[in-house]
């Protein structure tokens, strides 16, 4: 019988006692150590703490959070430590090391853990939940990038981060998402069949079809006559639209715009399966915007928010008129018109879009719409019928 009890002043973390299943599954004490020595050595927040014993079977839920903590604390200490001059001791500095590691494990979760332990969980032994894991976690055949490091359990998640530059906690976040949507459609469909997939997919991309019929557009979703490969590029085509939206911030707001970067990115990694070869390089097509870290949101996502930005401060807090700025109304509706294209991809700096003030770009792209969101916008939200191009309450399952 051992237990561990956590306090941090008014702050209790106490578990109930766990039985040990065998006398050499003990937890390293070093980083319930580094709680008490950076509690002691941030006297500022007087708190103190106690401990007794951490066994390796401790829930990991609560053990994510200690962690969690453990790497505040350090934080905490290590910006006490440089305002005092005063050198971190060697032991201690081992200790956040070992906290280091650890995390990279017993990693922060909404609904569906994937630490070590995680398949001894209820939620992870349903079987439309190890059906969806399993799904995504078929790798075969996809190219990695040159040098990539293989990690235990890779998905098709792990693979468009490497490949596209997605944020670590959107992939995180993103999985559950797709896996709990998976699991949803198995449920209805008792498995998870190219049925159950047309189903999900013909919900997620239902606005970017009719996006793409009203601009004249060959869709991007293309999908290899293989049939062993349709489930996975399905699954692909799926998750990197998820990837997208989890990293939109105000872009959601203009879901035609997410529909102009999913469609060139879909194509990109179209092409990238496909094994096509840029007539520019001659070398395998590579994602425009590069694959390194948080490339998505520094290169796709930041300049188009900046515009944004740019038009909410000319707005004035809506006392300027509507002809001297643009709203959501305004950026979405170029977004559904072919101007768009302009942009290029990669986007270009100069293109219009970016550079033109909000009364010239109307008058040039031919500005209609725009008159009808200032005098029928109150008519439609009264009668709650949402404009062309405008989200829902649905999440990414926006419906023109």
């Amino acid at each position: 019988m051992k237990h561990i009890l956590i306090s941090t002043g008014k702050a209790c973390l106490q578990t109930n006692r766990i039985d040990m299943d065998g006398g050499n599954n003990e937890f390293d004490l070093l980083s319930c150590r580094c709680l008490r020595w950076c509690l002691n050595g941030a006297v500022a927040c007087g708190e103190s703490l106690s401990f007794v014993h951490c066994p390796r079977s401790f829930f990991s839920a609560q053990l994510t959070k200690a962690y969690q903590t453990a790497n505040v604390l350090f934080e905490a200490l290590k910006a006490v430590d440089m305002t005092q001059s005063i050198e971190v001791d060697r032991e201690i500095q081992e200790a956040q090391n070992k906290v280091a590691e650890e995390m990279q494990i017993y990693v922060p979760y909404n609904i569906l853990p994937f630490d070590p332990d995680s398949a001894n969980q209820a939620i992870m032994k349903y079987p439309e939940i190890q059906a969806a894991v399993f799904a995504l976690r078929n790798t075969r055949g996809i190219p990695w990038p040159k040098g990539h490091k293989n990690k235990k359990d890779e998905d098709i998640l792990d693979w468009l981060q490497a490949m596209f530059g997605f944020q670590k906690d959107n992939v995180a976040n993103q999985r559950e998402h797709l896996i709990l949507l998976l699991a949803n459609v198995h449920i209805s469909q008792l498995q998870l069949d190219e049925r159950a997939l047309t189903e999900a997919m013909e919900k997620l991309f239902e606005n970017y079809k009719k996006w793409c019929k009203f601009l004249d557009r060959k869709s991007s979703l293309w999908l290899p006559t293989i049939q062993q490969e349709v489930q996975q590029r399905k699954l692909l085509y799926m998750a990197l639209y998820l990837l997208i939206w989890g990293e939109a911030a105000n872009l959601r707001f203009v879901p035609g715009c997410l529909c102009y970067i999913y469609h060139h990115m879909a194509f990109e990694l179209y092409g990238m399966l496909a094994g096509n070869v840029s007539p520019m390089t001659g070398e395998n097509i590579k994602p425009a915007h590069g694959s390194e870290e948080e490339a998505f949101s520094r290169k796709v996502v930041t300049p188009i928010y900046e515009v944004i930005a740019k038009e909410a401060e000319k707005s004035k807090r809506g006392k300027s008129k509507h002809s001297q700025w643009r709203n959501y109304g305004d950026l979405n509706e170029y977004f559904w018109s072919v101007h768009c294209f302009r942009l290029g991809w990669p986007m270009r700096a100069d293109a219009d879009f970016f550079r033109l003030p909000a009364g010239q770009l109307r008058k040039k792209n031919g500005n209609i719409l725009s008159y009808l969101i200032s005098y029928c916008f109150p008519y439609c939200q009264f009668f709650r019928r949402p404009l062309p191009g405008f989200p829902s309450s649905k999440g990414p399952y926006v419906s023109r």
